[in-house]
This record gives structure tokens, sequence and C-alpha cells, in this order.
């Protein structure tokens, strides 16, 4: 059995079918979420190739919507090291897999003042490459402040009756 099937069996004996291969932690300190769903991603091979060696960027990109399409743009995906004159462009536009009613909902809401979409996940599911894309509302410089310091808040609290004696 080769290694890539080994893996296989042994993700599916444990139940796992959902491996990450890069998320945008820095999305939801930036923005508010208000929905999120799962899309599907056209790739090249070696695309697919860099991020089943677990390298991708989600950091700058966004979704943008043309011709009832849509696309996620600045998402970089690095070349395959062992890529020939096939390879891929890293920050290629890449077209996202969405029914078209997901597709006209995410494109109408994305042109109210403030919102966006943006992605927050990429991993593979059972083999394919997927994409969670989220609408976002950008979040204002007091928004963020005011989020650390209920979590900081949070934080102490827990670790305050945590450490207190209930004798």
């Amino acid at each position: 059995m080769t290694e890539k099937k080994q893996i296989a069996a042994r993700k599916a004996r444990d139940g796992r079918d959902h491996v990450l291969i890069a998320s945008n932690r820095r999305a939801r300190h930036d923005y508010e979420i208000e929905r999120s769903t799962e899309a599907g991603l056209v790739l090249t091979g070696t695309e697919v190739k860099a991020l089943r060696q677990g390298r991708a960027s989600l950091a700058d990109g966004w979704v943008s919507f043309e011709g009832g399409e849509a696309w996620l743009e600045g998402v970089h995906i690095p070349e395959y090291a062992q890529g020939t004159w096939t390879n891929h462009t890293p920050r290629r536009k890449r077209k996202l897999l969405l029914h078209a009613i997901e597709i006209r909902t995410l494109a109408a809401k994305s042109q109210d003042k403030g919102y966006t979409v943006i992605p927050l996940q990429l991993y593979f599911s059972r083999g394919r490459a997927k994409v969670e894309v989220a609408l976002a509302r950008g979040k204002q410089e007091w928004d963020k402040r005011q989020a650390l310091r209920e979590r900081t808040d949070q934080r102490e609290a827990e670790r305050a009756i945590a450490t207190r004696d209930w004798r």
C-alpha cells in the first residue's frame, strides 16, 4: 500500500475527512463574520500538489463577482517545487464553485456599504479542495479594541474561578 493510501485509510478509520491547509486567522480580528459557506475550487494539477504539501496563504484573499461567477483572488499558492514548465502562477484568479443562488446572494450583499466576501479556511474534504468563504463587515478600530478587552476580561474571570479554592 502506498503512503498516500495509508494516510487516507488512517483518516477514514479516525473519522476525519477534513484536512486543514490554511486558515485566515486575521479575518476574525478585522471583520465581523455575518455568514459563511463552503465552496469548491477549480485548480490545476500543480496547485493541488502544492496544497498537499500544506503551503498556501489566505491573508490577502478576497472574492470578486464577474459575469455571474465567483472568483477567488489574492490567495497565494506557491509554485510546486518539482513542477516543470506546466507550473501555475502563484496569485492567479481561481474560480469558485457555488450554486447560482449563492453567488447572486453573496454578490448582492457584498454591494452593500462595508461588506465584503473573504476566504476563512482552505482545506481538503474527502480529497477535494474546498474553501470556506464568508460575508463579512469590516470592524472599526474601536470594535477591535473592545473585542480584545472582552476576551481578556473573560480569560481573567475564568482564571480566577479556576484558581479559587471552593472548600
